[in-house]
């Protein structure tokens, strides 16, 4: 498991959202986290943001995907 990913995914969510992915089972973390690495890697409207600011893309990567989860 590439905690890596993880780690950076943590840090692209806002406080409360890390807090509530990081009570979550490894095996779901990397999910979310894996999920996270796909949108960042299939969206061009997140690779003209990530050229501008690459943390604000990656935290809205991260909204995105929560949202998925919540949606």
């Amino acid at each position: 498991m590439s905690m890596d990913s993880v780690e950076r995914f943590l840090t692209a969510l806002d406080p409360e959202h890390r807090e509530a992915v990081s009570a979550k089972p490894d095996e779901e973390q990397q999910r979310l986290a894996d999920a996270w690495e796909r949108e960042l890697a299939g969206d061009t409207e997140l690779d003209t943001l990530d050229e501008l600011s690459p943390p604000a893309a990656e935290a809205e990567a991260a909204r995105r995907v929560l949202g998925l989860e919540a949606g």
